[in-house]
């Protein structure tokens, strides 16, 4: 109970700030829903000029797309700001954080909860769940409990790579760009249809890294298609676990990390 409420008093923290500063969070907030309108708008402009991508409509890429979003911008407002562990790991302020009778990675979560990309996720949900409406789903009680899963799979596949590559700071303070091309070139690989990509590629990114199962396996399952591919169509359904595994390939990056830290002294 004593840890509960001390991470609360951070929470409530962010949001007296929040509270405080009203028009530059407004702002603020406005500013990063344009990334993932943009997102969305990318796949607009992309079936202006043809009717399919991939062997897919624009309604089944959507699905896609705002499954993503969901996925990751919940992902992004929970454990997003772990990108910091660099600045922490050079300046040595992580040494304050390790002091604390508290986990070292919730303490850094809960430090900095990013409030301002909750639009961002309210518009990811309604890309999903317009494009669920748009297309034509055999409803099934598999299916209907895929709905709900697949995004809060999606958002823990993509909170297991932003805590996995943040960790890579403890031996590589440098290694920013590097995290970066897997969460957000990871976003925006499992926004299209993955049969848009070469073979290696598609074979590295959607099934070595376990991409594929973010958003267009799911997506397969619940429209009921074939796998282009030539997967089976149970694959659709193993996200959860793919999410699982990633989850716990994470945390034992994040606790090997933390062990090998060393102070900079400073």
């Amino acid at each position: 109970m004593a840890d509960a409420r001390a991470y609360l008093a951070l929470v409530g923290g962010q949001i007296r700030s929040v509270a405080t500063y009203r028009a530059s969070f407004a702002v603020d907030t406005l500013g990063n829903l344009g990334a993932t309108v943009l997102d969305v708008l990318t796949v607009f402009v992309l079936y202006r000029v043809t009717a399919q991508v991939g062997g897919f409509t624009l309604a089944e890429a959507l699905l896609m797309t705002g499954l993503t979003a969901a996925g990751f911008v919940a992902a992004d407002m929970v454990v997003g700001n772990i990108d910091r562990l660099k600045e922490y790991v050079r300046k040595g302020t992580l040494d304050t954080v390790l002091v604390r009778p508290l986990g070292v990675l919730p303490q850094i979560v809960f430090m900095d909860l990013p409030l301002r990309k909750v639009l961002r996720l309210v518009f990811g949900v309604i890309v999903y769940v317009s494009a669920l409406v748009a297309n034509d789903i055999a409803w099934t009680p598999e299916r209907a409990l895929l709905v709900v899963v697949a995004p809060l799979a999606a958002a823990v596949f993509f909170g297991a790579i932003f805590v996995a590559t943040a960790s890579l700071a403890f031996w590589w303070v440098e290694s920013g760009e590097i995290g970066a091309g897997f969460t957000y070139g990871g976003r925006d690989f499992t926004s299209y249809p993955i049969t848009v990509y070469g073979t290696w590629f598609r074979a590295l990114f959607a099934y070595t890294l376990g991409f594929g199962f973010v958003a267009y396996q799911p997506s397969l399952a619940l429209l009921g298609r074939p796998d282009p591919l030539g997967l089976p169509g149970w694959t659709g359904f193993v996200s959860p676990l793919i999410a699982l595994v990633a989850a716990g390939l994470a945390f034992l990056a994040w606790r090997t990390g933390v062990r090998h830290y060393r102070s900079t002294g400073s």
